[in-house]
């Protein structure tokens, strides 16, 4: 079995990587793992106003991140003995760098984390694991971040109280 997991480094993708190690797996089941970055935008319309180095800067910093995402989340999926894993940095805008990856590779399974944003939220950022969900050809599993659960369900709790 092929899985591909998409992290990004929040506590919602965290869930997805505890879920992924704690689960039985086929024995010989591949895991790859990938972070995928927006490539940067100059802040500023003059082009001028840049320094030179800028896009590497960005760059490099961007890939150092990514590595440190990934390599968190390889030390905990090791403890998973039926997992071969390979892991992937990519640059792009995550829902179809995700989608394409996953077709190209022949996943078998899509595994994302869900930040739970509100339908307003989802509305104005848009929701990644929503268009996996929508778009890819094969099986999609979205963890649910319980951390943005419990928070949502206190603050609905304190709005009736008071």
């Amino acid at each position: 079995m092929k899985i591909l997991l998409a992290i990004d480094g929040s506590a919602c993708s965290d869930a997805a990587v505890e879920e992924v190690t704690r689960r039985p797996w086929p024995a010989g089941s591949s895991l790859k793992v990938l972070t995928v970055f927006e490539p940067p935008v100059v802040p500023t319309p003059e082009t001028w106003a840049v320094p030179a180095s800028y896009y590497e800067e960005m760059d490099e910093a961007l890939r150092k991140q990514g590595q440190n995402i990934i390599d968190s989340a390889l030390q905990k999926l090791k403890s998973n003995k039926t997992l071969s894993l390979t892991s992937l940095i990519m640059f792009g805008s995550p829902r179809p760098v995700i989608i394409d990856e996953a077709e190209s590779w022949g996943a078998d399974l899509i595994v994302v984390g869900s930040h739970g944003y509100s339908t307003w939220k989802r509305l104005l950022l848009g929701s990644v694991s929503q268009a996996v969900v929508s778009h890819a050809k094969c099986s999609v599993e979205v963890v649910r971040c319980q951390a943005v659960e419990e928070a949502s369900k206190d603050q609905f709790s304190e709005k009736s109280k008071g």
